[in-house]
């Protein structure tokens, strides 16, 4: 400790030396002492360095100055509080010193402190009483009217105090309003503007009761009709306090909204300008209480975008002629120059209401429709503005309503027809769509422009367009052409207004079918061409892209059209060129070999001898690290080509690299290594030698594993097409691939796609006729683990299913091996002393076969599967369930009759026999099964009302599968007995309607939405089961076609909600013994309606009143266990989804979360009381991470306490600090929260 003493009394004596090099150097050396971690200073060292710093702050040296400020920064963690309390003090009163460079030098040491000053519990006692000292000095300072520069230098340190500090301020934010209010009317209007920033930082945190002061101060003012400079100011300050306190005016727009309405007439263009400023920010900020006004708004923005008094638009509309840069032109410019008049603010105007116009797309989606017939037309007619920073957020208005329009339409559940091709298009794109000649005849002429800002806008709003509506711009692409052209070869250009050009090219290009170019390649192609030559890397990147489109529009896939050689000439020169060359930019390599790879593709017949070469160095980018997966997917492209490119001077190369990536760790690689050499053996077999093979061939096995299933499908297919194109070299490695298969067959994790590519490996190989692997060697490995008592007992329920289909799938490729093995296992489940796995897979195997018919009606079958249903084994028992129903399906003549004549006799085994019927409806085609439909429909009905829950469930799914056969017959006849039956039968055909809602687009789609609204009013059934039937339904059509509910919101969600309230009649006590258990008999209908709301966020957010939304998510956050945990998922969902409503109930929403966070379980309970406790506290501090990911969210005072309470106390900071490190939570929300 006394060598730093030493140190630093040291460099305190040369501080004081008249020399000011030493002065300047020891300040240099005792800030870089501070800032070191490890330094403790003793009381008496502390009050000596305070002092000195404190006179260097008035040395005549600035360096000297400055370099102090720096230091109390890091002093200020350093010293105790007396001590920098006295910094403060001396600090206060220099700022309001004679000497003006001594003012300036410590309010920059007060706002130094400040920004030091500690958040974290520890500290904040010290920030407490510091901000209270300085707040009084300043509040003092803020009041001197006969000192401006005082007052200002007062007023910005108080917005950084109270944009940083304000929790620490609470006490005294009763006296900053009193003082800054009376600054609002200053003559001086920097003042004025001071005061409205540091109001503005007061607003988030202050009492509501100060907020109302404020506003009634401002509305108390306005109503005065005070001089035209003190209603800018207080519009302004409104505005500001509206942003900054956002939902909080929400309460007081009933009266303001008049007043600065009124003030829009003010003929003044300022003031104008400020009134839409504050339109914008309530509508950001209060969207729902704006709604009332949003027609009056958009009225003044529509007549204010067009506000330019010194300007005659007329002269340049009846000049409609789109003639290239003539005299004429030129002088349009010169007189739109001199029209620009400094004086002239009412530009500002019209940008203010554009921007208005523009939040109120943003934030009310719901209005769409109607922006389309009043807003659209009124933005294209401002394409023409002359002021070019107005006209770019003209541009920029526009494009976010063809954003929100793509919003829309991009969600699926679009209705379809049955194919799903033609789906039915959004009213908002129908009605863009009529727009779009008149926006392209707009724009086009502005594409050739002087002004970059106007083009670059022209382009950005363009390519929104083409996202927007698909093969709009289809007939007016001759049009546009000349536009790309000009911004393509025009000298004057910037690089960025190329790649911008180039960029809208490639959208174009993407989007539009290749036949609209071809007629302008003549025009396109040399520009394109001289942007692959430029020397910047992102315009060559960028052309390379476009290029690579070009190409496709040359002799577009499948033609057979000789391509102009000219052009192939052109384009091949300068892309060979860019591809030759290892000196260039990472991304431009890349794309030369893309773009490459698609000439040869579609044109390599015309590029003759060049080929061979241009293979060669495919093949060399091959071996190279960094460019290898391009080069990998090029030749994949150049191996599928309908063009038969002769590929057999690097083939066997090629195929030893390629063989060499499939021991690479990087999965994307051998994915696409899979995928090359499959279009290699597929289409180039003739050419492949056997022994080139054998790098490949030695890799496979170890890449058929369960551990990623996805590579191994993709292996799997590769050697399915060797076994057809070269099935030699599968003798070999048969002994090493076939038990990776066969373990993978037996795996639980093995479905869809994988399954799919071993059936088709197995055909392959029994097709193969090679010796080793026929149909009885193939079939003995597959089966032999069902028979053996040790293997047995770890096979998986999944795996005698895949085990079914391999034999089906060998039977099928041999069908003169059929009859044996039908006999075979037949005598397997007849056998009582089979083992049990033996016979569950004998019957799914016979199930299997029987599906491709094979089996006709055989009465032997049919008593095997009766004889099966008496088993005593349960797994038997529904595999011969399993069986039945499949082989029904193969021959549904002999065996449906049989299935419904059993259903009816047998109520014992109906449940099994009704799992049968259920395979029969979803897997046979609707034309074999409409002739049964009748006799099904009957029985089902008969038994709608069967007591046992399970049996009501599976008839249920039958029904609603059947209605899927003939909607147009079934569905009315779904409906009527909504009206007839039970309440049982009323559940069961509610549940029917869950599964007619598909997730593709099916027939019955526009049935359903105009049945939709009268099974809807089942979630008013007087009985409670019906009701949660009901919402599961509803919540099966929201997820999975939400355009059936869309418009049925407004009447369905308060019947929704009011399913979401406790209900004390549902409540009552069991008494168990000595205890009392209470029972709530309302928890499985509030779950279901609790989970229709969070699946409504994802699917229909527009259609929710988000307030309204999240009273109920309060509510839920006190419910019971399962419901809490679903409404914190909702609110961390809520939080990325409308930030600002959740902020605007954050209060409310503060207290259950903490609640929760803070519950300890009661000493003594199980030890599923802790787990339960604990994942509920994990769960919410989860939506607490999420909130405090937001910005300003610590602004809240409640928020503020809580985010404290949780850095103080260690268990909720270590379960905060685990989620941060990776299970969830907001994203960013470790740089919200200081975890010190």
């Amino acid at each position: 400790m006394s060598n730093v003493s030493y140190h630093i009394s040291n460099l305190l004596e040369k501080m004081t030396s008249t020399d000011k090099d030493f002065r300047f150097m020891a300040t240099n050396d005792l800030m870089l002492e501070l800032q070191k971690d490890s330094i403790k200073l003793d009381e008496d060292s502390e009050r000596k360095v305070v002092i000195m710093l404190l006179k260097l702050l008035e040395d005549k040296n600035g360096e000297v100055q400055n370099l102090a400020v720096k230091c109390l920064a890091p002093l200020v963690s350093k010293v105790k509080e007396p001590q920098v309390e006295t910094m403060v003090d001396t600090l206060c009163s220099n700022m309001v010193s004679d000497k003006e460079q001594l003012r300036d030098i410590s309010s920059m040491g007060l706002k130094t402190v400040i920004a030091e000053l500690p958040l974290s519990s520890s500290g904040l006692a010290l920030t407490v009483g510091v901000c209270k000292k300085i707040t009084s000095q300043l509040i003092g300072a803020v009041g001197r009217q006969e000192d401006v520069s005082v007052q200002l230098e007062a007023l910005d340190i108080l917005s950084d105090m109270l944009g940083r500090l304000s929790g620490a301020l609470v006490s005294f934010h009763s006296s900053l309003l009193s003082c800054l209010l009376p600054q609002l009317t200053s003559p001086r209007m920097a003042v004025r503007k001071r005061s409205i920033l540091a109001l503005g930082q007061l607003v988030p945190c202050c009492s509501p009761a100060l907020f109302s002061q404020l506003t009634e101060h401002l509305m108390t003012e306005l109503a005065v009709g005070p001089p035209t400079s003190m209603t800018r100011t207080y519009i302004q300050c409104l505005a500001t306090i509206s942003r900054q306190g956002g939902h909080r005016v929400g309460e007081h727009l009933e009266k303001l909204i008049p007043m600065v309405v009124k003030f829009t007439s003010v003929e003044d263009d300022e003031l104008k300008e400020y009134c839409f400023q504050a339109f914008e920010a309530f509508i950001r900020r209060c969207p729902k209480e704006m709604s009332p006004h949003v027609p009056t708004v958009t009225q003044l923005c529509l007549k204010f975008m067009t506000f330019d008094p010194n300007y005659n638009y007329d002269a340049e509309e009846e000049e409609e002629e789109e003639d290239s840069m003539d005299v004429e032109d030129v002088l349009d410019e010169e007189s739109d120059e001199e029209y620009s008049d400094d004086d002239d603010m009412s530009w500002k105007v019209r940008r203010a209401s554009i921007k208005c116009l523009e939040a109120l797309i943003h934030t009310r989606r719901d209005l769409l429709l109607s922006f389309y017939s009043s807003i659209c037309p009124a933005l294209i007619a401002r394409f023409k503005e002359r002021e070019e920073n107005v006209r770019a957020d003209v541009f920029a208005a526009f494009s976010t309503l063809l954003r929100q329009t793509r919003g829309g339409s991009s969600r699926h559940g679009l209705i379809g027809s049955e194919s799903g091709a033609s789906s039915e298009e959004e009213p908002a794109i129908t009605m863009l769509k009529k727009q779009v000649p008149l926006i392209v005849k707009t724009l086009h002429r502005q594409l050739k422009e002087k002004s970059f800002k106007s083009r670059q806008g022209c382009f950005c709003l363009l390519t929104e367009l083409a996202h927007t509506v698909a093969g709009a711009l289809e007939q007016h692409i001759p049009v546009l052409i000349p536009g790309i052209v000009f911004s393509l070869t025009d000298k004057s250009s910037s690089s960025t207004m190329r790649i911008d050009a180039l960029s809208f090219f490639h959208v174009l290009l993407l989007s539009q079918p290749p036949q609209a170019f071809q007629p302008h390649m003549q025009v396109l192609v040399p520009p394109v061409v001289a942007c692959v030559e430029d020397s910047f890397y992102k315009i060559t990147s960028e052309a390379l892209l476009v290029t690579q489109q070009l190409v496709r529009v040359m002799r577009p896939q499948g033609q057979s059209v000789a391509a102009d050689k000219t052009f192939v000439r052109e384009v091949f020169a300068v892309t060979l060129k860019r591809l030759k060359a290892t000196d260039i930019d990472q991304e431009v390599k890349e794309r030369a070999i893309s773009c490459m790879g698609h000439m040869v593709c579609h044109l390599g017949d015309h590029l003759g001898a060049e080929l061979q070469g241009v293979l060669k160095i495919f093949l060399e980018r091959l071996k190279n690290e960094i460019t290898r997966l391009t080069a990998v997917r090029t030749i994949t492209l150049i191996a599928a080509s309908p063009i038969k490119i002769e590929l057999s001077s690097i083939l066997s190369e090629t195929l030893s690299v390629l063989g060499s990536f499939l021991r690479k760790n990087q999965r994307a690689l051998k994915l696409s290594t899979l995928s090359c050499l499959t279009a290699l053996v597929s289409h180039h077999a003739a050419s492949i030698k056997p022994a080139a093979l054998e790098p490949v061939l030695s890799e496979l096995p170890s890449l058929v594993d369960e551990s990623d299933m996805h590579v191994s499908q993709v292996s799997i297919t590769l050697l399915t097409c060797m076994a057809r194109a070269c099935p030699s070299s599968l003798a070999k490695i048969s002994s090493s691939v076939l038990p990776g298969v066969f373990r993978l067959v037996h795996s639980p994790l093995l479905q869809g796609g994988a399954l799919a590519a071993i059936l088709d490996f197995l055909q392959a190989l029994v097709l193969s006729k090679t010796s080793n692997l026929a149909y009885s060697q193939l079939l003995k490995p597959l089966t032999e683990p069902f028979h053996s008592s040790q293997l047995s007992a770890d096979i998986h329920r999944q795996s005698y299913h895949s085990v079914a289909r391999c034999v089906a799938a060998l039977s099928s490729s041999c069908p003169k091996e059929t009859p044996a093995t039908v006999t075979r296992l037949i005598q397997e489940v007849k056998n009582p002393g089979s083992r049990e796995s033996a016979r569950v897979l004998a019957l799914l195997c016979l199930g299997e076969v029987g599906r491709s018919g094979s089996l006709g009606g055989s009465k032997e079958v049919q008593g095997v599967i009766l004889e099966a249903f008496s088993s005593t084994s349960e797994e038997v028992k529904t595999a011969a369930s399993s069986a039945l129903g499949s082989m029904a399906v193969g021959s549904l003549n002999d065996y449906l009759p049989f299935l419904l004549k059993e259903i009816c006799s047998q109520p014992r085994r109906q449940y099994l026999l009704l799992h049968s019927l259920k395979e029969v409806i979803s897997a046979c085609p609707a034309s074999s099964l409409l002739p049964h439909v009748e006799s099904i429909w009957d029985l089902l009905f008969q038994n709608c009302e069967c007591q046992e829950e399970g049996t009501r469930n599976l008839v249920a799914e039958c029904l609603g599968k059947l209605t899927l056969v003939n909607p147009a017959q079934l569905l009315p006849r779904l409906k009527q007995q909504l009206k007839a039956g039970s309440p049982v039968a009323r559940s069961t055909v509610v549940t029917a309607i869950k599964f007619t809602i598909v997730d593709h687009p099916a027939p019955i789609d526009s049935l359903l939405k105009d049945y939709m609204g009268d099974f809807l009013k089942t979630l008013q059934d007087g009985d409670i089961n019906v009701r949660r039937v009901a919402l599961v339904m509803f919540n099966s059509a929201a997820h999975n076609k939400p355009s059936l509910i869309r418009a049925l919101l407004p009447k369905v969600l308060s019947h929704l909600y009011k399913e979401t309230q406790i209900r004390k009649d549902l409540i009552r006590e069991v008494e168990m013994g000595p205890f009392k258990h209470t029972v709530d008999d309302g928890l499985d209908v509030r779950k279901a309606a609790f989970e229709c709301m969070y699946t409504l966020l994802d699917s229909c957010l527009e259609g929710l009143d988000v307030l309204q939304f999240l009273d109920h998510v309060e509510e839920g956050l006190k419910d019971h266990y399962d419901i809490r945990m679903l409404t914190f998922l909702m609110l961390a969902r809520l939080v990325s989804l409308c930030p600002a409503a959740v902020l605007q109930r954050l209060d409310r929403l503060v207290e259950p979360l903490k609640a929760t966070c803070t519950t300890k379980v009661k000493a003594g309970s199980v030890k599923q009381e802790f787990e339960k406790q604990e994942e509920l506290r994990r769960s919410a501090m989860r939506a607490v991470a999420a909130l405090l990911a937001l910005p300003e969210v610590e602004r809240s005072p409640s928020m503020a306490e809580f985010a404290n309470q949780i850095r103080t106390n260690a268990d909720m900071a270590s379960i905060y600090q685990s989620i941060q490190r990776g299970e969830g939570g907001g994203v960013g929300a470790t740089e919200s929260m200081d975890m010190s």
